[in-house]
């Protein structure tokens, strides 16, 4: 749960009170975090992305969907989805039931992303994303 936990509070730190920021970091592909609107289950979902452009097309090299829960008190952010657009790479952890609601989960994609996610988090803060020197740019 630390980890989840830790998630969570990279995110905020990085949207802060904003639905939607871009952060450029000198030498960085820019990148994007957005509230993106609700799961089936009623828990908020987050975007993080590095963006760039493709023949003139917006690629995701990645983009992550978190899904915000509150648990025991403190908020966690678990990675559901992982997508590449150089790769053609779309993952879900869930699947879905007509209504959005989670009924199975790819435990061995879960934890992949939870590796990944600690990975790239780590490597956001030595680039910079995640000090007040990083140029924050609203996006909503």
């Amino acid at each position: 749960m630390n980890t989840y936990r830790s998630f969570a509070k990279t995110l905020q730190s990085l949207l802060g009170d904003d639905q939607a920021v871009k952060l450029t970091v000198e030498g960085y592909m820019p990148l994007s975090v957005e509230r993106i609107g609700t799961s089936g289950e009623g828990h908020p979902l987050v975007a993080i992305a590095h963006t760039g452009l493709q023949n003139g097309d917006v690629m995701f090299d990645p983009e992550m969907v978190f899904r915000i829960v509150e648990w025991d008190g403190a908020q966690l952010a678990e990675p559901i989805s992982f997508r590449n657009d150089y790769v053609g790479l779309n993952q879900e952890v869930y699947r879905y039931d007509d209504q959005g609601k989670a009924t199975h989960v790819d435990a061995r994609l879960k934890a992949e992303l939870k590796s990944f996610s600690r990975m790239w988090f780590r490597n956001l803060k030595a680039q910079g994303f995640l000090s007040p020197q990083a140029i924050r740019q609203r996006l909503s």
